[in-house]
């Protein structure tokens, strides 16, 4: 053995200390566009954890919104079971609203999670409970939320509007009584319901009042539209105001000389043009209101199907 030699004595390296790290990501419903961002979040996620030093990622949790099954959210559940085992110690999600479907749920999980020690990072906004005050995460998840709400809310009229520009609205077929939907979608006359359309519009201007043709529908049996034996005065009232029996639908119209949308000549006409406009100029000559100077005013007498009789 060489007397030169020089022995070192190297100690091992210590072990780096990985975090548990679980993925939790949320879509509102199972839609291709939706499943399209859940294989979005999923992705941008992992490859997050991975390329992040001391970080192991263990466990992918996934809840798919679907009606009332979609509300009870196991998979965020079973995080939260495996945060409280020490199975996860950091859960990192897209935004707030992958989350939690409201402020008052996320701020109700992420109280769960401080009591079980566990960091949550939100990608998205760059929010990290680790180093982030209490009193300010609730603050910036609180205006973060309502940010977040009044943008879904215009985009929700936004997309409205569009549709209904260009036509494809779904509620231009939706049905009310005289009408059913086709195999299509389409709006078509159900001849046993458009009778009693007819009917009430003739009663109407052969001097009937809405009590009047009231009792005369139920004389005869005839069923309210949800089945009923009693109608209701209201019932009647829009009925005769109701523009979707001479082919028209109009959506987005509130009345109040804001942009809506017409369609005419939507589907088939239950009532003639000439007949629902006698109508409704019957139905003004009937009002017990008159517009004065001061106002609206109600006449001296009330329209009564006896007194025209």
């Amino acid at each position: 053995m060489s007397e030169n030699r020089k022995v070192h004595f190297i100690p091992p390296m210590p072990v780096k200390r990985q975090q548990k790290v679980g993925i939790y990501c949320r879509v509102s419903s199972n839609s291709m566009e939706q499943l399209n961002s859940l294989t979005n979040q999923v992705s941008a996620l992992t490859r997050l954890t991975v390329t992040t030093p001391n970080w192991l990622l263990v466990d992918t949790y996934i809840d798919v919104a679907s009606g009332k099954s979609g509300s009870k959210r196991k998979e965020f559940n079973r995080m939260l079971e495996d945060c409280h085992a020490k199975n996860v110690e950091i859960v990192i999600t897209k935004n707030i609203s992958r989350f939690g479907r409201d402020t008052v749920e996320v701020l109700e999980s992420l109280n769960k999670l401080k009591e079980h020690g566990v960091r949550v990072i939100f990608e998205q906004e760059g929010l990290d409970t680790s180093d982030t005050d209490s009193e300010l995460m609730i603050s910036i998840i609180e205006s973060i939320a309502q940010a977040e709400n009044e943008s879904r809310s215009e985009n929700i009229k936004w997309g409205y509007r569009r549709h209904a520009a260009q036509g494809t609205s779904k509620l231009y077929n939706r049905k009310c009584y005289g009408y059913e939907n086709d195999t299509d979608g389409e709006l078509i006359i159900k001849e046993d319901e458009a009778k009693n359309v007819r009917l009430i519009f003739e009663l109407y201007l052969g001097g009937l009042s809405i009590i009047g043709i009231k009792r005369e529908l139920e004389k005869r049996g005839i069923k309210t539209p949800t089945g009923k034996d009693i109608w209701s005065k209201r019932t009647i009232d829009v009925m005769l105001s109701n523009e979707k029996y001479i082919g028209i639908v109009r959506l987005l119209d509130k009345g109040d000389h804001e942009v809506h949308y017409l369609s005419e000549n939507s589907h088939p006409p239950i009532i003639s043009e000439e007949r629902f406009k006698a109508v409704q100029s019957e139905k003004i000559n009937r009002s017990n209101v008159v517009k004065g100077k001061n106002g609206g005013q109600r006449k001296s007498s009330k329209y009564s199907s006896k007194i025209k009789q």
